[in-house]
């Protein structure tokens, strides 16, 4: 078995029958002991868990976190979802992956509600509903991927919504929010954070929204914006970064077995978070991608989740990807990648459509430029894997539709 060379003094439990040796049969957990005797004191600061990152931008990273970090970091997540005793709590997110521990472990149990799992192999908007209606769902955090898939059911199907609606993972777009809150009266609230943290930024129950923002800092979390070339704090859009002298509980101890990464994550007194925001007067933070997505046209800075957003107004889009594609005068133009709503066709039509859409909706400098239909790589975790589309469209495809071809 792979796990057998494993160094390390861990107990090694088998699961799905058989017989080995060094490792103790799960089918015989019920028999084990009802009290369980400690071998020695665990230290608040030992640690209690590794993650990996979900590897988006780069290759994953193995996140270390503590018997404080994550247990006691995730009461603001507790805070942020607005779980109550007695709730029925449903997470959409796979074991292994932080979220998973975020809403499926942590923040329920502290706040004494019940976790309700929705198994399947294959997601379905219909059973997916007729679950929650069947278990009596009162709060619901699933990924963007998930919510753009179940806006395109009948959301009608849900007899009794949930009361807290929430959204992580990524950013979720304006009009998904707006559908849902047609359909079911609930505004979904975005809440954002990474593995390495707890949730740093959210939409709390009771607060003000603001259409387009992520919220306002977490409890316990000082956010600094700081300018990306200089590193300059107080700038009015920069990276999201936290300040370590007033270090949050629900933060890393740092990149297991990889100092450097840690120490450069962390340099100047500062945990690095490499996405970049903007903060408005009354403190409320907007995201506007990752540094590494964001990139230049003609000069201009373009947020590809701006342009993403506004292409799904159409009713063609389910999905979209907006990355930049070479460009011998531009330097770089907006491409999206497009998955199509059912019902609709990829073609030259659709593709002249979304063009004409795009240049209704968004300034001169913004407008996509290129358009390809396809299927959109992603993490386990469900996140779009932009290194894969930004590696892809640098080759080059001729399956991509351009704008002034189809004037």
């Amino acid at each position: 078995m792979k796990f057998d060379d494993v160094p390390g003094d861990y107990t090694r439990v088998l699961v799905g029958g058989g017989v080995r040796d060094g490792w103790l049969p799960y089918a015989d957990a019920d028999g084990s002991p009802a009290v369980f005797e400690p071998e020695g004191v665990t230290h608040a600061d030992d640690p209690l868990m590794l993650y990996f990152t979900s590897g988006t931008t780069a290759r994953p990273k193995l996140v270390e976190h503590t018997h404080v970090s994550y247990p006691v970091g995730h009461l603001a997540t507790m805070y942020w979802i607005g779980l109550k005793p007695g709730d029925v709590h449903l997470n959409i997110s796979s074991p292994g992956w932080a979220k998973h521990a975020w809403s499926n472990l942590f923040a329920p149990w502290n706040a004494e509600a019940t976790v309700f799992i929705h198994n399947y192999t294959r997601f379905d908007p219909a059973v997916l509903m007729a679950e929650m209606d069947r278990a009596g769902v009162t709060s619901f955090c699933a990924p963007p991927t998930v919510w753009r898939m179940l806006i395109q059911a009948d959301l009608g199907q849900l007899r009794t919504p949930p009361r807290e609606a929430l959204a992580a993972g990524e950013p979720l777009n304006p009009e998904v929010i707006e559908t849902v809150r047609r359909e079911w009266g609930v505004t979904i609230r975005d809440g954002f954070g990474q593995t390495e943290t707890a949730v740093q930024v959210a939409n709390t129950p009771g607060q003000r929204l603001l259409a387009g923002s992520m919220g306002r800092p977490s409890p316990g979390f000082v956010i600094e914006l700081l300018d990306p070339v200089t590193g300059e704090p107080g700038v009015g859009e920069g990276e999201i970064c936290l300040d370590l002298s007033a270090r949050p509980v629900g933060l890393m101890t740092g990149y297991h077995g990889d100092p450097e990464r840690t120490a450069k994550a962390m340099a100047g007194g500062y945990y690095r978070t490499g996405d970049i925001g903007s903060r408005d007067a009354d403190g409320y933070i907007t995201y506007i991608g990752r540094a590494d997505d964001v990139f230049k046209a003609s000069d201009y800075k373009i947020s590809p989740f701006e342009l993403e957003s506004a292409l799904l107004e159409h009713e063609a889009v389910a999905e979209a990807a907006v990355v930049p594609a070479p460009d011998p005068l531009r330097l770089a133009v907006p491409k999206a990648y497009v998955v199509l709503a059912q019902g609709w066709e990829p073609g030259p039509g659709t593709a002249k459509l979304l063009f004409e859409h795009s240049r209704s909706v968004l300034a001169p400098y913004q407008r996509i430029r290129r358009i390809e239909f396809a299927e959109l790589p992603k993490t386990v975790s469900g996140k779009i894997r932009r290194i894969e589309l930004r590696e892809r469209t640098a080759k080059g495809s001729a399956a991509e539709y351009d704008e002034g071809d189809l004037r």
